[in-house]
Order: C-alpha cells, then structure tokens, then sequence
C-alpha cells in the first residue's frame, strides 16, 4: 500500500509502521481504495461518498476533450510505431531519442491525470473504447504513411508471442500440445530433441546446451493466446505493447500508473498488463538495461498484484498463475545445461547454467516477485494449490534448480580461475524457489488445508523419484562433488515439518518406503560432511578462511568457502540447512540407527580413523585433515540428536533461541539483530498472532547499554547484552555452532560466557567447557531420533574413542572428548524402550552385536569389555609372536556363537523386509569390519607407542591377521579414568563420592570436563542400581599413577620456566668447571711460552667462556 505525501498527512496515521520515501518512478495512491485500506485511514477529501455529497461535471465542459484526445493518443502511437526499428547488424536503434521528442506529449497526458477524477474518466473511455481505436488505427486507405505506419506496428507484433513464428514454422506451425502430468514430469527426463532441433540450441557462446526441453501448458489454460502473437483491440493495449517495446520509459509508466485511482481503468489495464505479460519476459532477457527495467516493471506490478480481489479476478478470468509458471518456465529453458551430477555421461537432467547473464544479473526477479506477491493472497494460493497440472509444473521448474552450480573437486592443480557463479546460484534458489516456498506455507497452516499439503509432499517425492532416475542415482554418490542445491529436498521437508506441527497429519502418512529414505539423506549429508570441512574447523584465533585445518577443497579456491559460507549465513540458514537438518532428522527417526550411524561416518571419512590400533590407513583423509573431520562428523551427531526447530518447538521458543544465540556471539544494535534473525519461519516484524513480538522477545532475554561518548567525540550505538539468567540457563553452544559463519563467533561466546563465570563466581580456575543444555521434549513422531543414541555401532565409537583419548592417542582433542560427552549425556537424558527382538542376532556378520549386549545406552556404559577380535597386517605392533586362543569378544558373549546362525522365526514370512534391511546390514557389516580391524594393548606399559604418522606398506601391500587382544575395560571406567587423567590425581574419585555428590546436585550446571565426567556418572548412578554399583566398585580400586604425557614439541614449549630454567643453570655450571680444569691444565704444561701464545690462550678461554652462556639460551628457545 503506498499513498501519497498529501493524503498521508490529511488522514491519522497514529501508532502505524510507516517507510517515508520519494518515489523515482512513479506510482498510484492508493487512499480511497477501500480494496486496499480501511476506509477509516483513508484522508477528509476521500472519505466523502460518490453521489449526492459529489457535484456532477457538467457534460459539456468535457466534450472538446473526448473529441480530441483520442486524436492526440493515435499521434502519439504513430510517432511510437514509425520512431521504433528492429535491431540489425549495420545500426542500433536509438530509443532515447525518439522518447525525447514525445516527452512534452506524454508530460500534457501525466498533467490532464492530475486533474482528477473526471478527466481521468475520459481518459479511461479513449483508451478502452474498442470501435474508436479500430476507426482510426489503420488510417485512411489513401493515405500511404498511415499504411507503411500500420505495417511497421504489424511488423513488431510478429514474434510477439510467447513462440516466435519462425520457431512455428519449423515445428509445422503446429498448436502447442496441452500439458499433462506426464509432460510436466517429462521436463525432468524426457528424451533429447532430435538432432536437426539440438544443432540449432546454441548458447551465446556457440557452446551446445545440452538436452533442452521445450515447456508445454498446463491442462487447466483455457487461454491459449499467450503462444500466439498478440493483437491489440483498444488503444490502452498498444500503448502498453510500445512501452514494452521502449523497455518501460519513465515518463510513459508515470502516466500508466496516474490512472489506476480509475477503478474501470485498474481492471482493463491489468488485464492488459496480464496479456502481455510473456511479451515482457522476452523484451526483458533483449534488453541491456534489466535492472532499470525490472524496477519499472515491479513498480507497476506490484500495483495490480497487492490488491487480493484484483489478483482473483485474473486469475479466474485470465489464467494468471498459468501464465505465470508458463512465463517462468520457458525463461529458465533458455539458459538449460545438462547436468552433470553423479552419471555425466548418461544424465538427462537439466539445470540452469549459473553462468548465463539471466541469473548472474538476476533478470528474473520481477516475474518471480510477482509470483510471491499474488502467493501471498490466500484464494490465489488455493487455486494455485488445487490445481494438479500447474503444481507438476512447478515441480519442473524448481528441478531446473536441483544440483545447480556443481562442484568438482580438483586434486592435482590449482583451479586457474575461480568462478563467482555462486551468487547467482544462491541467489536463484533463495528467490525463485524458497520465497514461493514460504508464501505457499503460509496458507497451510490448519486441518482444513491438510489436503493441499499431501498434495505438494505427493509430487515432490514423485519429482525426486524422476530425478534420481534421471542423474543414475542408486545409492551411492559418485566421489568428489558436492551441490549446495536441493531445493526438490527442502520443499519436501518443509512441508512434512508444517503437516505434523500445525495440521496434525501423521508423519509416517507422508513418507516413502525405506530404500526411498535412504536415498534422500545421501545428498543432504554430503553437504554435512562438506561444510563441517570447510565452515567448522576454522582455527579460533583467526578470521580468514585460508587456513582451514581440513583442506580437502583448498584446490577450488576460496568460492568453495564462500559457498560453504553463506549456506549458514542468516538469510539463507532457515531456507537451507534447517531444512537439510530437519530432514536427515526424519530420515535418521525412520531408518535403522546402525545404518545411519554407519553412513554418517562413512560420508565423513572417519571410518579407518575409528581403530584403537597404533597405526592406521586412511585412503581419503591425510594425516592433517582426519581430527577436524571427526571433530565435524561428532559435531554433526550432537546437533542432528538436539536441534529442535522443526521437532516440538513453539515459534515464540524459536525466535528466543535465534536471539539468544546472535546475542551470546557479540553485544548487538537494534538494526544488527533484527537484520541477523531469520525471518522464517516465524516473521520477525510487528506482532505474529497468538506469539511474541520482536521487541517483547528482546527485553525479555537482553539488557540495553545506553550510547556512549568516547574520548575523541564519537558516540558508540546503544547495544543490546544478555541478561545474566541467559548466560546461566539459556546459552546453548550447539545452536551458536549452527548459527555462525567463523569460528572466531563460537570462540567469543565462549570467551563471553567463560568471563561471566568468573565474574559470578560459579567457575574461577581454568577454562570452562561448553555447557550442556537440556532440550525440549520432541514431538511423538520423531521420538525414534533417540534411537541413534542407543544403537550398538554408537557405542562402539564412543567406547573406541574413550579408549583413545584415555591412551593419548594424537588425533584425539578436546573438542573430540566434548562431543562424545555430549552424545552420552543426550542418550541419558534421552532414554528410549529397547526392542527385545534386536537382541537376537539374524546373521554372524552382526559383530556389534559380540561387543554390547542391547542398544540401551544405560546398560552399556557398565557392560565390560574383555576381549576384542581385530584384523591388523602382520607387520603391525600388536600382532603377537605366538597365539592365543581365540576368546569370546565381550564378557556377555558366550552364548552369541550359539545363536549367530539362528533366525528369527517369522524370518521367512517377511522376505520382503529382510531384502530392504539387507542393504542396511551390508554397510554396517562393512562398517564394523574396518572398526575391528582395530587394535590395542590391554594396559598402559605394555601398549605401543601411539603415531600421528600413516602406517605404509613397504613394497606389496602386508597379509592381514586376527588377533585377540585384551581390553577388561567398560565405558564408566574409561569415564573415571579420564576424570583421574584430567584432574592429575590418582584415585580422584573416592568409594564415597557419590552419596558427597547427592548433597550438592547443582554443582555440575557450568565447569570443565571433569565436571562434565562427575554430571555423567551422577546421571547414570542416579537412573541404574547396576551403573552405581558398578561406579563404587570402580572408584573403590586403587589405580596405578597416571603415566606422564611424553614431551611432544609443544609440551617442550609449554614446560614450567623455573625447572628448564635450573636446567640451564646446572649446565652452565658444569661447562664452566670442564673449561676452568682444561685452562689450568695447559697453563701448567706451557709456562715458557711468550706472551703471543699467552694472548691466544686467553682469548680461547673467553670465547670459550661464552660457549655454555650461549647454548642453554638455545634450549631455551
């Protein structure tokens, strides 16, 4: 809604939201227009009623106008259609000059607008008069200039329709055939043009673009005269045809937008404006000045679209949304490449070519701005939604987006140039994909509309079917690519979120077979594994992207960061890795837990890093890159287990949370926060029914510093900081991590939090851990998401990984330990009922099953561990010189040789799902294997020497044996010995230490990681008789001293001052005696020498003397 300044100031306007601005191009004041306002805002002139309160114009004062005006139009269209050339080789046409001579004209008709109401009456007559514009369009016959005239504006109607006539002429001038759902689909995979049609698609470039699919009309387009070229029936239509063809002239689109107070005059122009609208798709991809032009485009329709009951008429009357998705569809044709995500050889997907100057200069964005706007009326939406052949559509055109801008990775040279496509990319999908997206959401958000939301979530699961088949996608992704863009994934996850959290539908309605849930989680979690690589792993003490500890992409330049980069960025977040989050979410609550779990690591390439051996091989990762991709796959695991945005959390919850963290990164403006919350899916703006607002949410949770004046005059803005509550009960790490585009943002939280601890006196000695933050409960049906924290190949990786940081195995770090402490604290907090059919294993491959007896997490942390059964090269440390016996792998295991070949017995009833879960067992056998293949000692002295360093085959890779290695280990005594080894203690933890804890249960809220052992082990005491007893028992056992950590380079650095200080003087000391007894020795034997041999003598004893000065400084440094 827009008014003007005259209007704005005589009508009240108290307590409204309002942007003040000098419009540059026009526009139409909408007061008085009780479509678009209250008639209580409207001013004193427009309140008063037509009719008797109005005095009439007398009719005759109007009659010179009606006899010369349309005259006056007709010249001004002549001069239009003679002044206008086609461009050719030899001349370009030059508009601004023939605009520049009609500008007086189009001034006199923009001031006979200004006169009111009944001038712009007779204007909307002239110009819709149909018999008056055929009276005096073509001229008299005589009159040759009129003929040539007329031929000319025949000439430019020609290729006016949405299929030129040559492109007629070569298909047989045949009648575009109706679209169905199938022809829709075909879009996705059909068969390539014929070979005399795909030599003639070239690019601008001369570059073939591939198999290009020519867009067909949906079923429901009664109209079909938007393939035709257009023809003209009042003067309105081709005065708006010759702007077009000036590419929308200032002056011209001011007068057009004067006349829109005209209701009579609203209706006919938007029609028109409808019936050309393919026209100006095609004048704007000519045109070589598409912002201007797009900017003159919105400003008039963004006039006709605002208006709900305008919008409907056209829509029912005119087909827009077939047009419109007509329109869109045959622009994105023109810029189509074939795809070359996973099968390049044999793909038949098509996706927009990022590099074409349509995305990189946005030109489609005035037709997609349109769209979101008539999305945004609810009838429109509906019709939108009913209707199936349109929704298919659209499904092709969001699959002209899904894998765009692929990225290869280089692994020999350097990319010699950087593409900066990626903007356009992201751009693309956030504009024409997700904005329509949000719009179309908005109008499913109660039980009456459940109905359209199977609609969308039926096609986008057949569109995904099409896809994968058309890129050759089976299971497996092909090595080294990755694409940012889904948006076919992102529309079905956010339409599953929106049916289970607001139209009660049940989720498991929605969702497709087993092997269809494993086949979407691929793509999304390999943008997981890439952006943990690239975003996560920054060192916190710097701000450039350049030094990245995993440079696995580091050949592709710096676009591949600045991808992963604004893939998290808050503009794009809520439209891009929420939904990827939510949906490997639902995947992980649906698929077997070991599979997921088993992937996850596979993806990040972990997996050869998971062994409790001395040396291992890892045919992916080098040495350098294996921590930050276990820290990013660990990392991963926690925020997949506690992310609650589309899991059960409230809208008011959201926006706290979104707040909470921007807040705990750095002090923020007003401006600064409002900028960096997401505006979906909860609208950050004005008041959201039955929520908070923006402003009530930010006084909540923040304090605001008034402005200060610094020394040298300037002011600092008035910043918003948490309130202390905050920081004790509300700061979440893992929402911080999701949210932050540098790592140096999570290192400044915790910076700020670890400053509000000692200032609060709740932690004083050393560096606090991120705190653990209890979640929400999730929503019924997602409760199976816990189920990842209490499968057996999890446990496996938490008990390995104890076990390798307890021995100081060098790519174990802090963070490692956080997360596995983190995951096991989530599984407590999180307990599920364990499925007493699981425990029997199907098959003898099923080794996890050898280490823990169930998949409850309470009852594994004190299962003991005796035994582990590994495959390691016969070079290896491990491998023993005599055998043992082979000895059953865990303490419980002795009757699972009995039963490993016993089936279940409603086995061979249910072929069909032991064939599904077949895949499943595959990778996770695979995946235990390579775990198995690890190995270790049973104690601390005997153990080999840990190695950061790749162990190499010499020559032929070495034969592979089994050994039995002895561990007597579970995951609560792993737990206190770490507690001992992080506190330096022998024995930290006494018999009595758990009734000492049960009088102080709040001491664990915020503290190390020994605080975060001792908040572990109370939880599981607390929640298991069996844990607590097993605890005691522990902690009543006398450990030998914790074995002193080997002098490493950095240890050498970090070594208290005073003792390498006392060092250097005890050598010091020693050099000097050697020195002194070596010079008396040989003044004693050379008495009779003169005095040249003398000087030299003492001149070697002073160099001499300097000797042991200088070298303790060395050690030193």
């Amino acid at each position: 809604m827009s008014l003007c300044a005259e209007c704005f100031n005589n009508g009240d306007h108290t307590g409204h939201d309002f942007n003040m601005f000098r419009s540059q191009a026009g526009g139409a004041c909408d007061c008085g227009d009780s479509n678009v306002m209250r008639e209580t805002g409207f001013c004193r002139r427009h309140r008063l009623r037509t009719g008797e309160n109005v005095p009439s114009v007398p009719r005759d004062l109007l009659l010179m106008s009606e006899m010369v005006l349309p005259r006056f139009i007709i010249c001004i269209i002549q001069y239009l259609r003679d002044g206008y050339t086609e461009p050719d080789t030899s001349a370009e046409r030059d508009l601004q000059k023939v605009l520049q001579q009609l500008e007086p004209q189009i001034t006199f008709l923009e001031e006979l607008t200004k006169m009111g109401g009944a001038m712009r009456t007779v204007l909307t007559k002239i110009l819709t008069n149909q018999q008056t514009f055929k009276d005096l369009s073509m001229g008299q016959e005589e009159n040759v200039f009129a003929k040539k005239n007329y031929e000319n504006y025949l000439s430019a109607l020609k290729n006016s329709g949405l299929v030129s006539v040559e492109e007629k002429a070569q298909t047989g001038a045949a009648e575009p055939t109706r679209g169905s759902e199938t022809g829709a689909l075909g879009l996705l995979g059909a068969a390539a043009p014929s070979s005399s049609e795909s030599n003639k698609e070239e690019d601008q470039d001369g570059q073939s673009i591939g198999q290009r699919k020519r867009v067909k009309l949906s079923s429901s387009t009664k109209d079909p005269s938007i393939m035709d070229s257009l023809k003209h029936k009042c003067f309105l239509e081709e005065l708006l045809f010759w702007t077009i063809k000036y590419e929308f002239p200032q002056k011209m689109v001011t007068f057009l937008l004067n006349m829109l107070p005209d209701q009579d005059y609203k209706i006919t122009f938007t029609k028109t404006f409808v019936q050309h609208y393919a026209f100006i798709m095609k004048t704007l991809m000519k045109s070589q000045e598409s912002d201007t032009m797009s900017n003159r485009i919105v400003h008039i329709s963004v006039q006709l679209f605002s208006n709900e009951d305008l919008a409907r008429h056209v829509t029912e009357e005119c087909q827009l949304l077939d047009i419109m998705v007509t329109v869109l569809l045959y622009m994105m044709e023109s810029c189509l490449i074939k795809s070359e995500l996973q099968d390049e050889e044999n793909s038949r997907h098509v996706v927009v070519n990022c590099s074409e100057a349509l995305l990189k200069n946005n030109t489609y964005w005035p037709l997609v701005s349109d769209f979101i706007n008539i999305l945004s009326h609810q009838s429109v939406a509906k019709k939108f939604l009913e209707d199936h052949s349109l929704l298919m559509l659209w499904m092709s055109f969001v699959s002209f987006f899904q894998g765009m801008n692929l990225n290869k990775r280089e692994l020999s040279e350097h990319v010699e140039f950087e593409s900066q496509t990626y903007y356009a990319a992201f751009a693309a999908e956030l504009e024409a994909c997700a904005q329509p997206m949000w719009g179309l959401l908005t109008h499913c958000k109660v039980k009456e509309t459940q109905e359209y939301t199977k609609t969308v979530v039926r096609y986008c699961l057949e569109t995904l079917q099409i896809w994968f088949d058309a890129i050759g996608f089976v299971d497996e992704l092909a090595p080294n690519q990755v694409t940012f863009h889904l948006p076919l994934h992102r529309y079905y996850a956010m339409f599953l979120s929106k049916a289970v959290k607001c139209q009660g539908l049940d989720l498991e309605s929605l969702l497709p077979d087993q092997e269809m849930l494993m086949r979407i989680m691929v793509h999304p979690l390999q943008i997981q594994g890439c952006v943990e690589a690239q975003i996560l792993k920054v060192p916190k003490n710097t701000a450039s992207l350049s030094e990245i500890h995993s440079n696995m992409w580091v050949r592709n330049g710096l676009q591949i960061k600045g991808q992963a980069m604004t893939y998290v960025q808050s503009h794009f977040c809520n439209s891009m890795i929420d939904p990827d989050i939510f949906l490997l979410q639902v995947c992980a609550s649906r698929l077997d837990p070991d599979y997921f779990i088993s992937s996850v690591f596979e993806r990040f390439k972990v997996v050869d890093l998971l062994t409790m051996a001395s040396v291992h091989q890892n045919t992916a990762l080098d040495g350098e890159q294996e921590r930050p991709m276990l820290e990013g796959a660990l990392t991963f695991l926690v925020i997949l287990s506690s992310l609650r945005i589309h899991l059960g959390m409230a809208d008011d919850e959201i926006l706290r949370a979104e707040m909470v963290s921007q807040l705990c990164m750095n002090d923020r403006t007003h401006s600064s926060l409002l900028d960096l919350i997401p505006e979906n899916p909860n609208p950050k703006s004005g008041i959201v029914p039955g929520s908070c607002s923006f402003e009530e949410m930010l006084s909540a949770v923040a304090d605001f510093k008034a402005p200060v004046f610094e020394l040298g005059g300037s002011m600092q803005q008035g910043m918003y900081t948490p309130k202390a509550e905050v920081w004790e009960k509300e700061f979440d790490p893992i929402m911080v991590i999701l949210r932050t585009v540098y790592r140096r943002d999570v290192q400044s939280a915790m910076d700020r939090y670890s400053a509000f601890l000692k200032q609060s006196g709740m932690h004083t000695t050393g560096n606090p851990w991120p705190p653990y933050k209890e979640r929400t409960p999730l929503h019924p049906c997602y409760k199976g998401l816990d189920r990842l924290l209490h499968c057996k190949t999890l446990h496996i990786v938490i008990f390995t990984l104890l076990y390798k940081i307890w021995l100081d195995h060098s790519n174990m770090s802090e963070h490692v330990l956080c997360m596995v402490l983190y995951l096991i604290e989530l599984g407590l907090d999180n307990q599920v009922e364990e499925d007493k059919g699981d425990e029997e294993p199907c098959i003898e491959e099923h080794c996890h099953d050898s280490w823990f007896p169930g998949t409850n997490l309470l009852s594994n942390l004190h299962h003991v561990i005796n035994y582990v059964r590994v495959r390691v090269p016969e070079t290896a440390p491990e491998v023993k010189r005599e055998r043992e016996p082979p000895a059953s792998t865990s303490a419980e295991a002795s009757n699972f040789g009995q039963n490993s070949r016993r089936l279940t017995g409603n086995w061979r009833e249910n072929v069909r799902e032991a064939q599904v879960f077949s895949l499943v067992a595959e990778r996770r056998r695979k995946f235990q294997e390579i775990i198995n293949r690890s190995s270790t000692e049973a104690s601390q002295a005997v153990r080999p020497k840990s190695s950061s360093t790749r162990w190499v085959p010499p020559g032929t890779p070495p034969q592979l044996v089994t050994e039995i290695l002895e561990i007597h280990e579970s995951m609560l005594s792993l737990l206190i010995k770490l507690h001992q080894k992080l506190s330096a203690k022998q024995n930290s933890l006494s018999a009595t230490w758990l009734e000492d804890m049960d009088a102080n249960p709040n001491r664990h809220a915020h503290g190390d990681g020994i605080t975060a052992i001792e908040r572990i082990l109370t939880k599981a005491a607390t929640r298991s008789h069996q844990s607590k007893r097993s605890i005691q028992e522990i902690c009543g056992k006398v450990f030998p001293p914790v074995a002193p950590k080997k002098n490493s380079p950095t240890a050498k650095k970090t070594m208290d001052k005073e003792e390498r200080r006392q060092r250097a003087r005890e050598r010091q000391q020693k050099l000097l005696a050697e020195f002194a007894s070596r010079q008396k020795s040989f003044m004693e034997t050379a008495m009779d020498v003169g005095k040249a041999v003398t000087h030299l003598v003492q001149h070697h004893f002073s160099f001499s003397k300097r000797i042991p000065i200088v070298f303790p400084i060395y050690e030193l440094l």
